[in-house]
């Protein structure tokens, strides 16, 4: 049986001395295990469709539970997000959190989306790295089924709470923190918490139109990485190796 997917490359593992497995993450059918015939040779046509963050059209054909590569084309291979090592290391750190979040033949075309415009933005989009990288965290928190809820104090119903609860993904004011929950709190501004109420609920193409000072930002993308990370319960080496870069 042959399947024809789009699909972007999330993780290439070496299989043995000339093939690879790739994790995909496709529209309709989800998160799939493709093996790559000779990929690891040297003058393989699959190189480029098949590389990490490469998004491509697959042919495959299923043999004892595996789906193979028969054919593959790129679509888009993100150059300009490769030619800049920190902004590769970020676009990689996005495809470790979709591999995380996403699910096996269970299909997610929000979360492939998400990516797509996320790497597109790292790529072609004179974009703060930070407010790239904070709209793709709170967005795939929500994907993930952890949307906060940012409409007030739950204690009081204050409209202008001044902590953000990671555990509970829920806003407080910093007279109002109750028993109910032994979580970190961050702290956050009436700027930030515009911005998370933007992305949480913004149409996807719209995603990264807003703006906000770069002190703002910097703290903006330090809350949504602390709550995607708390949510989880799991840090991310990818995201170690950006932050190593940055220093």
């Amino acid at each position: 049986m042959y399947l024809t997917i789009r699909a972007i490359v999330l993780r290439v593992t070496d299989y043995n001395d000339r093939d690879a497995l790739l994790t995909v993450l496709s529209r309709d059918h989800g998160k799939l295990t493709i093996k790559a015939r000779g990929l690891r040779r040297k003058n393989s046509p699959l190189i480029a469709p098949c590389q990490l963050l490469a998004y491509g059209e697959f042919t495959l054909f299923e043999y004892r539970g595996m789906y193979t590569i028969n054919e593959a084309h790129a679509i888009e291979l993100f150059r300009n997000l490769r030619r800049e090592l920190t902004k590769l290391s970020l676009g990689t750190y996005f495809a470790q959190v979709t591999e995380v979040i996403s699910q096996e033949d269970l299909p997610n075309p929000q979360l492939q989306s998400l990516l797509l415009n996320s790497l597109y933005a790292l790529s072609q989009l004179d974009l703060s790295e930070s407010l790239v990288k904070a709209a793709f965290e709170m967005r795939a928190a929500c994907l993930a089924g952890y949307t906060p809820d940012l409409f007030g104090c739950r204690v009081c119903g204050s409209q202008t709470p001044d902590r953000f609860d990671l555990s509970a993904g829920q806003l407080e004011c910093l007279g109002c923190r109750t028993g109910e929950s032994d979580g970190i709190r961050m702290p956050v501004n009436v700027a930030m918490l515009q911005a998370l109420q933007y992305i949480s609920g913004c149409e996807s193409g719209k995603l990264f139109s807003f703006s906000l000072g770069e002190e703002n930002l910097e703290k903006l993308s330090t809350l949504t990485e602390a709550y995607l990370s708390t949510q989880l319960e799991r840090g991310f080496s990818t995201l170690d190796f950006y932050k190593s870069l940055l220093i």
